[in-house]
């Protein structure tokens, strides 16, 4: 059974920092592409960066661009989301999920980040 465990969501000051941790296990790690994704409060779920599965490949929304890193050490089967200059309009539920576009597959159960105040 797939199984992926996201932890080191909550809660954020406006230009703070955080990172994310996804633990996978049940699958070969190295060999999937990863995502992250996210859902803001009454939004749809939209996609925040995927990484090939060897970790050379990355790619971001615009929206968090040069604010965000995805990496993964296929070692411990763990992907990571770096979250830097956090902005209000981050706070969402952040999910993994092993796929690049985070479209398919299996995801997580989610960890909260709010960003307030």
């Amino acid at each position: 059974e797939v199984q992926l465990v996201e932890s080191g969501g909550g809660l954020v000051q406006p230009g703070g920092s955080t990172r994310l941790s996804c633990a996978a296990s049940g699958l070969t790690f190295r060999t999937y592409a990863m995502s992250w994704v996210r859902q803001a409060p009454g939004k749809g779920r939209e996609w925040v960066s995927g990484i090939s599965s060897g970790g050379a490949g990355t790619s971001y929304a615009d929206s968090v661009k040069s604010r965000f890193t995805i990496s993964r050490d296929n070692a411990k089967s763990t992907l990571y989301l770096q979250m830097n200059s956090l902005k209000p309009e981050a706070t969402a539920v952040y999910y993994c999920a092993n796929s690049f576009s985070g479209s398919n597959g299996d995801r997580g159960q989610g960890t909260q980040v709010t960003v307030s105040s």
